[in-house]
């Protein structure tokens, strides 16, 4: 043999002796991998059932960084905080309404116009109108008749009359002031402003026909505003009507607005535990506008709130749950009702808790997969 074919073959068995060196060592090390790799012990659950409520059972020992929190109650401070939303006063706002079947014939207003009242915002015709005038028109003539001397007949009888038909007119919108300057029946009767404000509402195309009943225009002033907020069932006891507040908006930050509480709602929400209260708030220029929202601060006596860290939470389909002990190791899968609260990482507890239940904390999404493994179920 040749040198030459000597070293290729001696080449040739030295990388395949360190190929197989290279395989065998992998194998050994994806072994040894495997073998450290020790899965987690799953604690032992079981569900058990007290009282007609379903309970969970384990050992909290087996679930690292569990740890158990006490719900407890703590002093709420003298001001009372709650967002609420700007809205008209409704005992400012009027609407026109057509009392008759015409046609709009022409109008002097449109939407966001300031009026005042009595100003002729819209002409409408109507054949009622001129009915209507014509009936006065002649129950004005025979009284005037009646009252003349040596004319027989009821004056008392034509004055009913007369009456009948200014009121009917009056029922049709038209005011005194345009019933007195009545000459001739006219189809045409120019509607007024009932107050003075704003145009927040507008119907009307000139031309278009209108029926009984039709709101033509709505107006509004913002001389005071309500701010409609919501307030917690536990609050219930700190507010009152009358009560003085200030309110601040997005829109002027470094402006205050003070008002009165004038109404709180008869009902409370059974999902939130919330009522609502009516604040009358002045406003100076009209800069509060309808929609806004505002930071309504209350002073009040100080009271308590039931808190609860926020990691004792769980969102489990579309309300929170808390692992409540009932005993050594047996838990309650239970339903809360909560509000923000002012303390970072603590949340305001409205309903399902009581001061001194204690609660799992820190591993509650654990805890929750627990349940529903359990159950069997995904979480």
């Amino acid at each position: 043999m040749s040198r030459r074919n000597f070293n290729t073959i001696a080449l040739a068995a030295l990388a395949a002796a360190i190929g197989a060196a290279i395989s065998a060592g992998g194998c050994r090390g994806d072994s040894a991998g495997r073998a450290a790799a020790v899965p987690e012990a799953t604690p032992a659950v079981r569900l058990v059932r007290q009282q007609g409520v379903e309970l969970i059972q384990f050992n909290a020992g087996d679930v690292p960084g569990l740890v158990m929190e006490e719900v407890r109650n703590v002093e709420l401070p003298g001001l009372l905080e709650t967002s609420g939303q700007i809205t008209y006063d409704d005992r400012s706002v009027s609407t026109i309404v057509s009392r008759v079947q015409g046609r709009i014939e022409q109008t002097r207003v449109s939407l966001w116009d300031n009026v005042q009242r009595g100003e002729k915002i819209l002409a409408l015709y109507s054949p009622d109108f001129m009915t209507a005038e014509a009936e006065y028109l002649q129950a004005h003539e025979s009284s005037n008749l009646m009252a003349a001397p040596g004319v027989g007949g009821s004056s008392d009888f034509a004055g009913t009359l007369l009456l009948a038909a200014k009121r009917k007119l009056q029922f049709l919108g038209m005011s005194d002031a345009d019933i007195q300057a009545i000459k001739a029946p006219d189809p045409i009767v120019w509607m007024r402003a009932p107050i003075s404000g704003t145009v927040v509402d507008n119907k009307v195309q000139r031309g278009a026909a209108v029926n009984p009943g039709d709101v033509l225009f709505s107006l509004g002033t913002l001389n005071d505003v309500w701010i409609t907020g919501d307030i917690y069932e536990d609050d219930l006891a700190r507010v009152r009507v009358g009560q003085q507040l200030s309110a601040v908006t997005t829109a002027f930050p470094d402006e205050v607005f003070k008002g009165v509480i004038a109404r709180i709602s008869p009902n409370i929400d059974p999902t939130t535990h919330t009522l609502q209260m009516r604040c009358e708030v002045r406003n100076p220029g009209g800069r509060l506008k309808p929609q806004m929202l505002a930071k309504v601060t209350i002073v009040t006596r100080s009271g308590q709130a039931l808190v609860i860290p926020q990691d004792a939470l769980v969102f489990d389909i579309d309300n929170y749950y808390a692992f409540v002990e009932v005993s050594p190791g047996m838990f309650e899968h239970r339903k809360v009702s909560i509000a923000s609260w002012s303390r970072v990482g603590y949340a305001r507890v409205v309903s399902g808790l009581k001061a001194g239940d204690r609660v799992v904390s820190g591993e509650t999404l654990q805890v929750n997969a627990l349940w529903h493994e359990a159950h069997g179920e995904s979480s």
